[in-house]
C-alpha cells in the first residue's frame, strides 16, 4: 500500500505554493492518489508558508509531526523550524542559501547559524541534502524558478513514486509558456545538484 507523505516549507515568494501544485498534478500524471493542503501564514510578507502533500493512500489532508518521508525546505531556518515532522527515516532536502528577514536586513536582529544546526539535523533523519538552489536558479535564469529547482533535488533524492519525467511534464502543462525553458533548465540544474 503506497503511502508517502511530503511536507514543503519556505517563506512568502519562493515558490513552494506552486511546486506543491505540481508535485500534485505530477501525481494525477503517474495516476497516483493525492491530497494537498497548504497554510500561507504571512505569505505577501515574507512570512511561512507550509504544505503538505500526500501520496497514495491517505486520507489525511496534513503531515503530522514525525511524520514526513520528505521535508522540502526552500529556506535553512524554515528547514530547522520544520524539523518536527522528522523521523529518522525521514529524507530532508534543503537550500543552503538564507532567505534573511527584513528585521534581519536592517539590523534589529541575528541570523542564527543554521548550518551548525542542519548538521545536528543531519544526525536525526535518514538522509540530509543541502544544495544552493538560489544559485542554481539564477543560472537558470530567474531566482522565481527556485521551486523548480527543488522539485529537480527531490526528484533525484527523495524516494518517491513520481519520476522525473512525472514532475517534467507537470511543470510543461502547468507553468507559463514564457517560463517553461527556465522551468526545465532550473529542474535539470536541481536534478544535476
Amino acid at each position: 500500500m503506497l503511502k508517502k507523505r511530503i511536507y514543503i516549507t519556505g517563506v512568502g515568494g519562493q515558490g513552494s505554493l506552486m511546486a506543491t501544485a505540481l508535485i500534485g498534478q505530477a501525481a494525477v500524471i503517474a495516476g497516483i492518489n493525492v491530497n494537498l493542503s497548504e497554510i500561507h501564514g504571512m505569505a505577501q510578507r515574507g512570512g511561512i508558508v507550509e504544505s503538505s502533500v500526500m501520496l497514495g493512500d491517505i486520507w489525511s489532508p496534513t503531515v503530522s509531526e514525525a511524520e514526513a518521508d520528505v521535508l522540502l525546505g526552500f529556506e535553512p531556518l524554515e528547514t530547522i523550524r520544520a524539523i518536527r515532522m522528522c523521523s529518522r527515516e525521514t529524507t530532508v532536502i534543503t537550500n543552503s542559501t538564507p532567505l534573511k528577514p527584513f528585521t534581519v536586513s536592517i539590523g534589529k536582529e541575528q541570523y542564527p547559524d543554521v548550518f551548525s544546526e542542519l548538521n545536528k539535523i543531519e544526525q536525526r533523519v535518514k538522509t540530509l541534502v543541502r544544495i544552493d538552489a538560489s544559485s542554481a536558479a539564477r543560472l537558470a535564469g530567474n531566482i522565481l524558478s527556485l521551486n523548480i529547482v527543488m522539485l529537480g533535488a527531490m526528484a533525484k533524492y527523495a524516494d518517491l513514486p513520481l519520476t522525473a519525467d512525472n514532475i517534467k511534464n507537470a511543470i510543461s502543462k502547468y507553468t507559463k509558456p514564457s517560463f517553461l525553458n527556465i522551468n526545465t533548465k532550473a529542474f535539470d540544474l536541481g536534478y544535476l545538484l
